[in-house]
């Protein structure tokens, strides 16, 4: 079955339905997949040997530490080649041009475009000129380099605590669909190799689409207000509002505590219609105040960390 038609036939058992976010949100995976697999491979694939540490600086702040978190790999990659690094100070001070790859610019800003290795692929045999196909086969030959070093060196890594008490909680009373831009491959994977995909009826990776995408064609079956989506990112949180679906915030760098109050609040508060708006304004501020909107050089006068 195609991966799109699985989304299109999903069916409610329950009256309610979670979405769940996976890297970063139900696994401690953000970090080590950002230093160990995307950068190595961006500063090789990119040309960014020169200004490697200013390189990692962008990378870490735009999917680590800002309102970019969790944001598709190919929409963060044309942020820091165009944006960020350009304006990094040590990028300044040496005079380095940061290359640009203004064909994979352009596929990366098409509404038509699915960002994702088969996306690429089909834009590489629809290429109008040799220099954008050669430009897509780099960028999709470094999208696979990436997702080989994550097969490689992301394994065992658990669920954060309270994560499986709470998917266990849930079981019987909704219906759980995770929502990720993360391969469908390596979803299916990391669920499967803790044990915790039993408790899910749906897996969503890049390839169905967006998490806006995810929400829309799974909580058609369900009242707005018997909706959570469960997101460590903005992108989370705008898939949600996109959707007029509920939220619940995993604060980057307190997961634990916000998955602990997850498990012992905001669960049951949510199964018991009083996940009010208020309540989920007070949590959202919270979130949206961890994730600030630009790098910290811009703060110090140009000094880096």
């Amino acid at each position: 079955m195609d991966h799109r038609e699985r989304l299109e036939r999903f069916k409610p058992q329950h009256e309610y339905l979670v979405c769940i976010d996976s890297d970063g949100c139900v696994f401690d995976t953000m970090g080590i997949k950002q230093r160990e697999c995307f950068c190595p491979w961006m500063i090789a694939y990119f040309g960014l040997q020169p200004v490697a540490q200013a390189a990692r600086e962008c990378k870490e702040f735009a999917d680590l530490f800002s309102k970019t978190r969790g944001a598709n790999r190919h929409i963060t990659i044309k942020r820091i080649l165009t944006e960020l690094l350009p304006s990094h100070p040590l990028v300044k001070r040496r005079g380095f041009a940061v290359p640009q790859f203004p064909h994979y610019f352009a596929w990366v800003d098409d509404p038509g475009s699915v960002l994702s290795n088969d996306g690429l692929r089909r834009a590489i045999q629809e290429a109008e000129s040799e220099e954008a196909r050669r430009e897509l086969e780099h960028v999709l030959e470094w999208s696979e380099r990436v997702n080989w070093a994550i097969k490689e060196i992301v394994k065992g890594i658990p669920p954060f605590p309270f994560v499986r008490e709470s998917l266990e909680a849930l079981s019987d009373k909704a219906d759980v669909v995770v929502v990720s831009q993360t391969p469908l491959e390596a979803l299916e994977r990391e669920w499967a190799e803790h044990g915790i995909d039993r408790y899910v009826s749906l897996i969503c990776g890049q390839e169905m689409g967006t998490k806006s995408q995810h929400i829309a064609a799974t909580s058609r079956h369900y009242e707005k207000d018997h909706v959570l989506m469960i997101g460590d990112a903005p992108g989370d949180l705008r898939a949600a509002r996109d959707n007029e679906v509920l939220f619940y915030p995993v604060i980057p760098g307190e997961e634990e505590a916000s998955w602990e109050f997850f498990y012992r609040e905001a669960l049951g508060r949510f199964l018991e219609g009083e996940y009010a708006r208020d309540y989920e304004h007070k949590l959202i501020e919270r979130f949206e105040r961890a994730l600030p909107a630009r790098p910290p050089w811009e703060d110090t006068g140009g000094e880096t960390r």
